[in-house]
């Protein structure tokens, strides 16, 4: 795997440190109602202001379109920061420019500034290179600690590490750390679980995991499509049959490279969607033409379980069915569960992560139970689908520049 600078790598004494970071949280009324994002960059900053750096923090919040708003400001996110850090922030009413010079001027060792959006400006999502030099001027090492925004090749996210010695800061690190168990060089037997309502959007996700995976397992909507593609009936089911042929090739492809493709055995029908309706478990050759499957049966979710009881690694992404709405919520909570089990009383290295998942293992009260569930949403998918993010790129990069900075 590529190596990238870590926080250990450098003396950040006195130095002003521009650190990325994702405030990008959701607010009500001036008010941050989750913190989740801002508590899993507190480690990053209270390390680099007990090591005494001037600590200059980075964000995008929300889509202002490349100019000021005040809706779209991070004046609230900085006093929420300071109640979390105990301590004041200093916030700078722009990322760049005099308002930005003089705060970074102000700062002493230890000390922790806010910048304002930097998507205030056009510059930021078009990575303009006078745009990530404004950003520079006020910094001499510059720390990625927004894996959840890497995916993005922004001035703040991408064109600073080309510019600045680079680090990852500790959430990053620990989110490449955990991925590249998950997936670089697994504990196998290594399973997948991958959910969700449609092939089409999960094509490139499943073709890469059934190169890395030892099982997969497929669920939710899109299982419905390979049960078709199989010649099954799957009544008023959500499903794509003009992916049958797709289907079919993944199915191919998984055999081809030693993959086992795990497929519902039953499944849990109902004719309507909506909660408490009148639902009954049948066999996956037995769904009526009025049916919808809505859950996967209870001898899948022992074929799941089977599965993660003889795997040390395994990947999640997506719920097993509509758990948004009960009873169709079981296949998902159980088979969470049983993998929160294995992590803690067998040591199996559980990651998970993108879309739903995170709600769904919260639904489930398993989240907490797993090795690591990332909040990173389209990052996390587009590392599972195998693709280069330019964030975590420009910190390899500027790795393999040694000295030369």
């Amino acid at each position: 795997m590529a190596r990238y600078r870590t926080l250990d790598d450098f003396d950040v004494a006195d130095k002003r440190v521009l650190v990325r970071v994702d405030f990008n949280v959701p607010m009500k009324k001036g008010e941050v109602t989750d913190a989740t994002r801002i508590e899993r960059a507190l480690p990053t900053i209270k390390e680099l202001s007990k090591r005494g750096a001037k600590v200059i923090l980075l964000s995008h919040y929300g889509r202002p379109d490349g100019a000021p708003n005040p809706e779209y400001s991070l004046r609230p996110v900085a006093k929420k920061l300071g109640a979390l850090l105990g301590g004041p922030v200093e916030f700078a009413s722009d990322c760049v420019g005099e308002p930005a010079r003089r705060t970074a001027a102000r700062l002493i060792g230890g000390d922790v500034a806010l910048f304002e959006n930097t998507r205030f400006h056009a510059g930021e999502e078009k990575n303009d290179p006078d745009f990530v030099k404004a950003l520079a001027e006020n910094g001499d090492l510059y720390v990625n600690d927004a894996f959840s925004a890497a995916h993005r090749a922004h001035a703040s996210t991408e064109g600073l590490a080309r510019v600045l010695p680079a680090a990852a800061g500790r959430a990053m690190q620990r989110e490449l750390d955990y991925l590249a168990a998950a997936l670089s060089n697994p504990e196998r037997p290594m399973i997948a679980v991958v959910g969700g309502a449609k092939v089409s959007s999960k094509l490139d996700l499943l073709l890469n995991l059934i190169g890395k995976a030892d099982a997969l397992v497929v669920g939710g909507g899109m299982a419905n499509t390979f049960l078709f593609a199989k010649g099954l009936s799957v009544g008023k089911s959500l499903c794509e049959p003009g992916l049958a042929d797709t289907a079919r090739e993944i199915m191919a492809q998984a055999a081809e490279k030693g993959c086992e493709l795990v497929l519902p055995v039953d499944a849990v029908v109902a004719k309507k969607f909506e909660a408490g309706a009148p639902s009954e478990v049948v066999a996956v050759d037995a769904v009526r033409p009025d049916d919808m499957i809505l859950d996967l049966g209870p001898e899948s979710v022992d074929l799941i379980a089977a599965k993660i009881e003889a795997a040390k690694t395994l990947v999640w992404n997506g719920p097993l069915g509509a758990f948004e709405i009960a009873p169709f919520d079981t296949a998902t909570v159980e088979a969470a569960r049983f993998a929160a089990r294995r992590v803690k009383e067998a040591g199996l290295v559980a990651v998970a992560g993108g879309g739903d998942t995170v709600a769904a293992l919260n639904h489930a009260q398993a989240a907490d139970d797993f090795t690591y569930v990332s909040t990173a949403g389209g990052a996390f998918l587009e590392w599972l689908e195998g693709k280069t993010l330019p964030g975590v790129k420009a910190l390899e990069a500027n790795e393999d520049k040694g000295d030369e900075q």
